[in-house]
């Protein structure tokens, strides 16, 4: 399905997906980290509340550390597979809708990394990966 979504006044609708989501009203990775830190400062490490409390604050931050190093190696893995795949474009034939509501097409002869997202450069124009709408092999 090539067709945009008509918008109010058949005006094409284009969506952006996000990256991330920050939200005020959920602690971040720094705030719990502060916190468990504070808590661990100002407990007595010879006598905690209980016996496992104070290894299990430690794994709790451990956990925490080994989960913000997955999730940054995750963006670094993700940025490489497009940067990949937008290289993969050069040579092909691409269609994409344009500002206007129509439909391009053309080759793509090169791609520039930078931003958001990699843009296939056609002709004159430079059409951001998430305007395409068919990929094909030239004739």
């Amino acid at each position: 399905m090539t067709d945009p979504v008509g918008g109010v006044g058949s005006t094409p609708a284009t969506f952006t997906a996000a990256t991330s989501v920050d939200r005020k009203d959920q602690m971040g990775k720094d705030t719990f980290l502060q916190l468990l830190v504070a808590q661990m400062r100002y407990q007595d490490p010879s006598n905690p509340t209980s016996t496992t409390e104070f290894m299990s604050q430690t794994a709790t931050f451990t956990q925490v550390e080994k989960l913000s190093e997955i999730a940054s190696q995750n963006a670094s893995l993700l940025s490489l597979q497009r940067s990949l795949s937008a290289g993969a474009l050069v040579g092909h034939a691409v269609s994409w809708t344009a500002e206007d509501g129509t439909t391009q097409t053309g080759t793509v002869s090169s791609v520039r990394f930078g931003g958001d997202e990699p843009t296939a450069v056609v002709g004159d124009q430079e059409v951001p990966f998430g305007r395409l709408t068919e990929i094909s092999v030239p004739a």
